[in-house]
């Protein structure tokens, strides 16, 4: 709204941020209330009074450090979706920082190595996170440690990010049980139009207990 040289509508701002309208008449009116100088109206469009500035955002030199090298160790994921999302977070509070903390935050002399996770080609992990949310149940192609092929269909409740791996943590219809998958060692996959219709959240709770009982279930 800052840039734009005429109102602009809650369905545009909705397209450009990928929420929905609704998210927008919400959040617009929150900033109202909250007396950020928005003028207009559903249907008719928004603008931002000229003049008005947030005041920037203030971070400690620990915090920068901690955020750059947190976007840094996300290249260790081998998630390039998740990786571009950080580099674009990491832009937006570049913007909005008073300007001797910009260069701590892009050009800082701190380096993290791309760490040695195998690369991840059977699987979409933006999907995987998706499928989670959405409660969606997968098909796969899995080779474990000893080579042994397999197909099974999870249902994801969780991801855990190690160094140099990463886990999706599932309810496996094979097995009848709770695994945990290497995601480098899914060979494909295909998402499901069927959802596992138990409550999502007993689900993760019973992972999370699993985990503490057997960290390393294998699959």
């Amino acid at each position: 709204m800052r840039n734009a040289p005429h109102p602009v509508t809650a369905a545009a701002l909705a397209d450009k941020l990928e929420v929905t309208a609704r998210t927008i008449y919400r959040d617009i009116a929150a900033l109202q209330a909250s007396r950020v100088p928005i003028e207009g109206a559903a249907g008719l469009g928004y603008v931002l009074r000229r003049g008005f500035d947030l005041p920037p955002l203030m971070f400690t030199i620990e915090e920068t450090d901690a955020i750059g090298i947190g976007v840094r160790l996300l290249r260790r994921l081998r998630d390039p979706k998740l990786e571009a999302a950080a580099q674009s977070v990491l832009a937006k509070l570049a913007a909005v920082v008073p300007q001797d903390l910009q260069s701590q935050l892009v050009a800082a002399p701190l380096y993290v190595s791309e760490g040695d996770a195998p690369p991840v080609t059977g699987i979409d992990l933006a999907q995987l996170r998706n499928a989670i949310r959405e409660t969606r149940k997968i098909a796969i192609a899995y080779v474990d440690e000893e080579g042994r092929r397999t197909q099974r269909t999870i249902w994801p409740i969780a991801m855990a990010y190690y160094v140099d791996v990463t886990l999706v943590g599932a309810w496996c219809e094979l097995r009848n049980d709770f695994r945990h998958f290497r995601v480098d060692r899914i060979l494909n996959s295909q998402l499901l139009d069927d959802r596992f219709s138990a409550d999502s959240s007993r689900l993760t709770a019973e992972w999370l207990a699993l985990r503490k009982d057997r960290p390393h279930a294998a699959a």
